[in-house]
């Protein structure tokens, strides 16, 4: 399986985003997609997460309302359109690939892209 991320960039406070992650080689156990960020001396934190099949999705309190996770699954991608987009946004945003719908948390995925930066000027 592999992901590759691309999308990020500088933008500033309060415009818009959008991230895709391409992915190739789905197997039976990367039933969800996730992104997840991480900013320069913090922990990786979970952004969101959507199912394959159905397009069920959760997001962590920090983003729920301004960022959406979509999927096309003919095109095996899945998309973060980040909107209202503040400073604290700022970080490299992974995508990650594995079998547990829902999950929240870098041990609930098993594959993950490269990264990609995202910066929101104040």
């Amino acid at each position: 399986v592999q992901l590759q991320a691309s999308g990020g960039g500088l933008v500033q406070a309060g415009g818009s985003l959008r991230l895709s992650c391409a992915v190739s080689g789905r197997t039976f156990n990367t039933n969800a997609m996730g992104w997840f960020r991480q900013a320069p001396g913090k922990e990786r934190e979970f952004v969101a997460t959507i199912a394959w099949s159905g397009g069920s999705t959760s997001y962590s309190d920090s983003v729920k309302g301004r960022f959406t996770i979509s999927r096309d699954n003919a095109k095996n991608t899945v998309y973060l359109q980040m909107n209202s987009l503040k400073p604290q946004d700022t970080a490299v945003y992974y995508c990650a690939a594995g079998p547990l719908v829902h999950g929240a948390y870098v041990e609930d995925y098993d594959y993950w892209g490269q990264g990609t930066q995202v910066t929101v000027s104040s």
